[in-house]
């Protein structure tokens, strides 16, 4: 499966200036939306996660997404896996489990995302199950954006992994791009107005 052509396919690999949740700037962005907004397309992507998922030989008992992005993946993920599906969402700045949502304790959750960049909401939605009692034993997203060491990937995790290092995180591919400070941004100096794209942006 080539992830890229199906982002490029699917009018999903942004380019222009743009102002990352991270609050850093890149020419480049990945508008999982786009790709996820066809059935048959989230329905083929989900299904190659599960079989990684499957052949590590990882339980799991749930599958939670921490909202918006991560909403569809985590879905069609569990349909595959053929789980139950949760998900956290921000109140008042913090991510937490609501309308109705309960884990037991021990219950083993794996948290999926749309894009894993550096996992910092991944990880916030894996400290209220924990929370709540349940058992966080892995991370995925359809696309990993290299910061995070995926299995089977050959980049090596950067010091800006939020997430643990002693569970694994599954992902299709990886995707690179340059990453710039606001105060050292090149496509700044070039005058092009930046945009924050995204669930929290203006796109």
């Amino acid at each position: 499966m080539n992830l890229k052509e199906i982002y490029i396919h699917n009018g999903a690999l942004l380019e222009g200036h743009f102002i990352l949740s991270s609050g850093n700037h890149s020419r480049n962005y990945l508008q999982s939306a786009k790709v996820l907004e066809n059935p048959k397309v989230a329905e083929m992507l989900a299904i190659e996660l599960a079989q990684m998922i499957k052949s590590s030989g990882i339980e799991i008992d749930t599958i939670c997404s921490p909202a918006l992005g991560g909403l569809l993946a985590g879905y069609e993920l569990a349909r595959a896996l053929g789980i139950r599906f949760i998900f956290t969402e921000r109140k008042d700045g913090e991510m937490q489990l609501r309308r109705g949502f309960s884990v037991q304790k021990g219950e083993r959750v794996l948290i999926c995302e749309d894009i894993i960049t550096t996992g910092g909401s991944a990880l916030e939605a894996g400290r209220e199950i924990e929370r709540f009692g349940g058992k966080i034993v892995g991370f995925s997203a359809i696309a990993n954006r290299g910061f995070c060491k995926r299995i089977g990937g050959t980049f090596e995790t950067d010091k800006t992994c939020k997430l643990p290092k002693d569970l694994p995180l599954f992902a299709i591919d990886d995707f690179t791009f340059e990453i710039y400070s606001p105060n050292n941004c090149p496509i700044c100096a070039e005058g092009t107005p930046a945009i924050k794209p995204g669930s929290r942006g203006n796109n």
